[in-house]
């Protein structure tokens, strides 16, 4: 990077940063670290809410540290955020947008001013080593930012249509875009920022208000979301955050009838529960989902195998696999198995895990019990039907026995092998090798996600690649990440067949619409 240049943080540039980023980090991790354990409550109508029932929000890292305690919500304090969000509604919706532009702007620069406090809380909630949780909060501010952009120039989607050819008559047709009223955002452990912050900026943009429902493992990020939000001066009663189990809070919120509209990030299952429940309303509502990816990379024999290992380890190592663009099938061809299987293994030799607040840890924890469990459980079903190549066991040397920590992983396997299909969530990838591309796609598209994918080779096997694939973000020679690192007016982010209901990518040029329903105003007068 040239010396004028100013550094700006991506998933892309994220790998080559400026010594002042770690110097601030570890000012705000001191900082931090004095202030954990406190009582956060949830944000109803403007106001601290607390409830009788408590839950632990503790490091996934070191369970003995407890970040802090969160409310454990339940349907009534559903209702009561619904009902502070409809009381709103008409008020933030004639709103001019402009304003609701300027203090969304307000609040997307006040997660800048605060870009370390909350990457080391994403560091310390979620696992991330301290580039992804930076890169996390930045995110979340520029697809805020990207919402305001799209909504200016669309010049607040008010547009003139075509005139009746009416005698005697003027006919003026006008197409406005209007807010749909209260919308939902549930959003998932790996991404609390973007995936909270993302969607909840867009809808509160549009005009809708907002009850946004954080997972579980990861309550502290949209917390402090909600406190930019309130900082930045939206109204009582417009952003509404509430925090508690998915089963009882969760589905209150999602069995309402004053949701207009949902956005549900996470697991495949669990977000086809939501749309067949959300279905059961009285008419049809707008459900945005983004459901995971079983994400492939081709690799061809023309292609730069050290782009192509570099990319592919940090996709499918990065953030321990807990990405649903996670790049977890390698395809490639025969002729250059061998070799590049074995840099794979050798630069996934050299990643270290620890604690993923200290600069020379690259993966962190995986967030929980359960994922440790699969984990171990996956690696067991890979060992019987196939080979570990690399990794295979859980860490528990010293103060790693405190935590989740898995070792990256590469295993062998037939394609027939159940895990070339199924999204583990965790840091396992597996490689298997081909001989010609039809057969290479055949196997990339035969699963039910179609979110990202990579591939490495010539660019007219590229132009062949990205005319045949079956996913939303696609990704080319790139050593930055193979399947990764989609960023906000740079490659929306969004996918194909049960990777998402939409067919609009967020960050994108048509993502923003979704969060309004089109009304056209015909008027007509005597001439």
């Amino acid at each position: 990077m040239a010396a004028d240049q100013v550094f700006k943080l991506t998933y892309a540039t994220m790998f080559n940063p400026p010594e002042e980023l770690h110097t601030r980090y570890d000012q705000a991790l001191a900082k931090v670290k004095s202030e954990l354990g406190r009582d956060h409550g949830m944000l109803i109508d403007g106001k601290e809410v607390f409830a009788e029932e408590k839950f632990d929000n503790r490091s996934p890292a070191n369970t003995d540290v407890l970040l802090g305690t969160f409310q454990k919500g339940n349907a009534e304090h559903a209702k009561a955020a619904l009902a502070a969000a409809r009381k709103a509604a008409r008020g933030w919706a004639h709103t001019p947008w402009q304003e609701r532009v300027f203090l969304l702007r307000k609040a997307a620069a006040i997660m800048d001013r605060r870009t370390f406090e909350m990457g080391v809380v994403l560091s310390l909630e979620v696992g991330k080593n301290r580039m992804e949780g930076l890169g996390d909060v930045a995110e979340t501010a520029d697809l805020i930012r990207y919402a305001c952009d799209r909504m200016e120039a669309s010049d607040g989607f008010v547009a003139p249509m075509g005139r009746d050819p009416l005698s005697g008559y003027e006919s003026r047709n006008v197409s406005v875009l209007k807010p749909y009223g209260v919308w939902l955002v549930i959003s998932p452990f790996n991404f609390p920022g973007a995936l909270t912050g993302g969607p909840s900026g867009a809808a509160l943009v549009a005009g809708n208000t907002l009850v946004m429902k954080p997972a579980t493992d990861t309550p502290w990020t949209a917390r402090l979301i909600a406190e930019c939000f309130q900082e930045a001066g939206l109204p009582e009663g417009v952003f509404n955050y509430v925090t508690g189990p998915g089963s009882t809070l969760g589905q209150a919120l999602i069995e309402s009838p004053e949701v207009d509209g949902i956005t549900f990030t996470g697991s495949y299952d669990v977000g086809m529960k939501i749309f067949r429940d959300f279905a059961q309303g009285r008419y049809v509502r707008p459900a945005i989902l983004e459901l995971g990816g079983k994400n492939p990379a081709i690799v061809t024999k023309n292609a730069d195998l050290e782009a192509a290992a570099i990319g592919i380890v940090r996709s499918a190592f990065g953030l321990q696999g807990q990405k649903c663009s996670a790049n977890s099938r390698v395809l490639i061809h025969s002729s250059v198995y061998d070799q590049l299987v074995a840099r794979l293994v050798e630069l996934t030799g050299k990643l270290t895990v620890g604690d993923p607040t200290e600069r020379a840890n690259y993966l962190g924890p995986v967030v929980n019990k359960g994922s440790y469990r699969d984990y171990q459980g996956f690696v067991g079903e890979l060992a019987a039907g196939g080979k570990i190549l690399t990794g295979g066991k859980v860490l528990t040397d010293g103060d790693l026995a405190k935590g989740y920590f898995c070792a990256p992983t590469i295993a062998e396997a037939p394609y027939t092998h159940r895990l070339w299909k199924y999204e583990m969530f965790v840091p396992i990838t597996t490689v298997g090798k081909f001989d010609d591309l039809e057969t290479a796609m055949k196997i990339a598209n035969d699963v039910e996600y179609g979110l990202t994918a990579g591939f490495y080779g010539t660019e007219e096997e590229a132009a062949w690649f990205f005319d045949n694939i079956e996913a939303g973000v696609t990704y080319a020679n790139r050593p930055m990440g193979s399947t990764t690192g989609a960023w906000p007016g740079f490659q929306p982010f969004g996918g194909w067949k049960g990777s998402g209901s939409s067919g609009k990518n967020a960050g994108g040029l048509h993502y923003l619409q979704l969060y309004m329903h089109e009304q056209i105003q015909n008027l007509v007068r005597k001439v």
